[in-house]
């Protein structure tokens, strides 16, 4: 399917529900990853609530950038770019977590000073993005980053995207390590699905005027290899939950594997949860937290026309022209701003994995 054509209803939901999933790595990784420093890692609760506001802002920004940005079809999300500098933020001496948060048993969850804490830091983080989101809303909307262009190539792109992915190289080592064997599956999975066998057509039962009820040849494999691989990864991490080889003791090796470490998290969370600016009260700002997330914003931009590009090509549309270019980077900019007012604890960019799927799939 090139940029102009349109998949049936029920398969464009299965692909938005396979983009979801690609994205949903690092829409989550990025709160997990917060967490710690924002004196959150024994609050699960707290945790599941960043993660549904960094998903509703996320959702809202991919609508504004395919309707009014630079109009391709490129997924809106959290960006790693911004949780160096944030991190580096919550490590300086007035923002160490105090000793009593790291210790599970001394954490009342819903104790007003324990909400102060966690809550102070926050709105410290909010405040810096909103104030630096200005800045990328005027480079963009300026048509400053048309001008920016001709000193953005690849030699620029790919060292300033290898830089900031670097940094989180030990986060994700940390997290595919809590069972190897499960993460090595996925991956060879999804590679199984999109490299071997996406020229192998699967028949599937289909239903069409004047033709009637018949097998159609599907290539199921090269369109949904993420959603597949996946789901297979989760299904086996269930049985393996369900007849008990994956340990239950929570400090074996191999435990985070299982599929009902977060049942505690499932049975107290509200079953819908409106998030809305402000929720953590109002955002506070410092000279020192702009700047650093100011880096950030210009790593995030380098990183976003280098996606554009990627984008075009992959999904048959011509190279995007300047000013779709400056509209794309001023509407992420606005992005950078609902999700500071909303408090994610991060701003938003293109998501690169997504621009792959598109390669991947052909959709």
């Amino acid at each position: 399917y090139t940029i102009t054509e349109v998949p049936p209803w029920y398969l464009c939901i299965l692909l938005g529900i396979q983009h979801f999933l690609t994205a949903m790595g690092g829409l989550v990784a990025i709160p997990l990853i917060l967490s710690k420093e924002l004196c959150l890692q024994h609050d699960l609760l707290t945790q599941s609530h960043l993660i549904s506001t960094i998903f509703f802002v996320s959702g809202i920004c991919t609508l504004l950038q395919v309707l009014f940005g630079v109009r391709l079809p490129i997924i809106q999300g959290g960006t790693f770019a911004f949780l160096t500098p944030t991190l580096a933020m919550l490590s300086l001496p007035k923002w160490k977590c105090p000793a009593w948060t790291q210790n599970a048993t001394l954490v009342n969850a819903s104790s007003p000073e324990f909400i102060d804490v966690w809550q102070t830091r926050m709105r410290e983080v909010q405040g810096a993005i909103i104030v630096a989101s200005c800045f990328q809303i005027f480079v963009g909307f300026s048509g400053l980053i048309g001008f920016l262009m001709r000193f953005i190539g690849p030699l620029t792109i790919a060292p300033t995207i290898t830089l900031v992915a670097l940094p989180l190289f030990d986060s994700a080592g940390d997290e595919a390590g809590q069972h190897w064997g499960i993460a090595f599956m996925t991956i060879a999975f999804i590679v199984l699905f999109s490299q071997y066998l996406k020229d192998v057509p699967v028949p599937l039962p289909s239903y069409q005027r004047g033709k009637g009820c018949h097998l159609s040849p599907v290539y199921l494999f090269q369109i949904f290899p993420v959603l597949l691989g996946l789901s297979l990864s989760w299904l086996l991490c269930y049985v393996l939950t369900v007849t008990d080889v994956l340990p239950a003791d929570p400090t074996a090796y191999g435990h985070l594997a299982r599929t009902d470490t977060r049942g505690d998290v499932l049975s107290q969370a509200p079953w819908f949860r409106l998030p809305y600016p402000g929720q953590w009260g109002v955002p506070t700002v410092s000279l020192a937290g702009i700047f650093g997330i100011l880096a950030g914003v210009i790593s995030s931009m380098l990183e976003s026309v280098g996606d554009y590009y990627a984008c075009a090509r992959l999904s048959g549309a011509p190279p995007p022209p300047k000013h779709a270019i400056s509209r794309g980077i001023g509407v992420e900019g606005i992005g950078c701003l609902l999700a500071g007012a909303w408090g994610t604890g991060n701003g938003t960019t293109s998501y690169s994995e997504n621009v792959g799927a598109l390669g991947i799939t052909k959709v």
